[in-house]
């Protein structure tokens, strides 16, 4: 398994028709992912439209789909840094 820092920065129009069940969906979505352990971390990124989250998946390739599953997908920038054990961490 790998370790991915994620940070999603969110720029949904206010107006945008279905806004409500969109947002429903992309709730259920991050929901399931964290349920299954995938999703590890989740953390808001005080006064924006983001968060910080730590995902645990297989690969890049697996990241990457996760990624586009996201109903929101379409109005994010997503930065991905892979992650990898500190040799000083204990």
């Amino acid at each position: 398994m790998a370790l991915y820092a994620v940070r999603m920065d969110v720029d949904l129009p206010s107006d945008l028709p279905g806004r409500d069940e969109l947002l429903a969906r992309e709730k259920a979505y991050s929901q399931d992912l964290q349920r299954s352990g995938q999703w590890a971390h989740i953390w808001r990124i005080t006064g924006q439209y983001s968060n910080l989250s730590i995902f645990e998946v297989a690969d890049n390739d697996a990241l990457h789909e996760l990624l586009w599953g996201l109903p929101l997908f379409p109005y994010m920038t997503i930065e991905v840094t892979p992650l990898g054990r500190h040799p000083s961490a204990l």
